[in-house]
Order: structure tokens, then sequence, then C-alpha cells
């Protein structure tokens, strides 16, 4: 522990002279928790060390990372067979990044930034969109174009569908960067959101 308790203090602090309190962390509890303990031992005893995944992790929790923020396709929204569909995201801390938190465990403190770098959306029809970004947020001047960034055009409506409705699932790929404060060791590894939403395709009536 850094800073080390008092010695006669309620947390580690039985200790006699010439012991280190340690603070243990296993992965999983009873629940599914992480159940941290505290270890007195003679300084310099083999208490296991510390995996700074682990701590990392940790860290990645305390930023309550979730799906996408679907901004467009929108349930209440009109679209039709044809006509190109712009997606894209509100991005903030928690729903695309960046978010930066840290995490202690047994004397290592780990920093982690997390960042969504790639989200799939899967269209409901059979197919899927892979865009690198949040995506282009549509304005009316732009008619009928195609997004520059992330879009998709069906080509039947969704009346066969369940409710008349197309499934949208938006699954971002968050990557996760962590830094060891100290020593510098560093590593990565990705973290896996979704997001649905239901969307009604239509059709245009020609009147003659």
């Amino acid at each position: 522990m850094d800073p080390q308790p008092p010695i006669g203090s309620a947390f580690g602090g039985d200790r006699k002279p010439g012991e280190v309190a340690y603070i243990r962390t296993c992965k999983n509890g009873p629940d599914g928790a992480p159940i941290t303990s505290v270890i007195v031992a003679d300084e310099g005893a083999d208490v296991p060390a510390v995996d700074p995944v682990v701590v990392a992790h940790q860290a990645v929790n305390k930023m309550k990372l979730s799906g996408p923020d679907i901004a467009s396709p929108r349930p209440a929204g009109t679209y039709v067979v044809g006509v190109p569909m712009w997606l894209w995201v509100n991005p903030s801390p928690t729903t695309f990044g960046p978010n930066t938190t840290s995490a202690s465990a047994g004397g290592v403190t780990v920093t982690a930034t997390a960042k969504v770098t790639q989200i799939v959306w899967a269209m409901g029809d059979g197919t899927s969109v892979t865009c690198n970004g949040a995506g282009t947020k549509y304005v009316a001047s732009y008619g009928k174009q195609e997004s520059p960034t992330c879009g998709h055009a069906y080509s039947r409506t969704s009346a066969s569908q369940a409710q008349g409705e197309y499934s949208v699932t938006a699954t971002a790929t968050w990557s996760v960067n962590w830094q060891v404060n100290g020593d510098g060791e560093t590593g990565q590894f990705t973290e896996i959101r979704q997001t649905n939403v239901q969307v009604p395709i239509g059709e245009l009536q020609v009147v003659r």
C-alpha cells in the first residue's frame, strides 16, 4: 500500500514493525465483483505481484463505457427504399471517447485511455456497414446525396420484418491503451459495446 497506513489504524494497521501492508484483489467474487483484501507480511516477502492488465480493466470498469449513442437512424424517422441513409452517433466520453481514468491495486497504478476506433452497423437486411468514426451529421441542404463517411441505402421495405421494422445494431470497438505509472510498462486491449434501434423503411408512392 502506498502510502502505508499508520500502525494501529483500522485498515492494515495491525502489522508489527518491519511488516508491510499489501492490497490483494481477486478478479471474481461470488457475485462477479472484484474482492479486495489486505495482506500483512514481512518486508520483502514473496507477495503475489499485481497484474497491471487486471488493474487496467478496473480502470475501464470505472469509465462505465456504453454502446454508441445513435443519432441516425431514429425510430421516429422517415426513411424510404433507395434513398441514402446517413449513419452517425453523438460522441461523448462514455459512448465514443476518449475517456481516461486511473486505478490502483497493490501499489500499482495504471492509467487507461479508451476510444472507439470502429463502429460496425448491422442494418437488419443482411448487410453491414463498417465506419471508422462517428459518421457525418446530415443537414437538409445535403439533399439526397450519400454520406461521405458512413451510410446505407435499403433495397426493400421493412414490411416483412417483425413489427414492420428493421432491427439495426451498432457495435463499437473500444481500443484501450494503458500505462503503468512510474515504470512505463504499456499495453493495449479492446472492449465491445452495442446499441440497437428499430427502424421502419417505407417506399415512395407515385401518383399518376
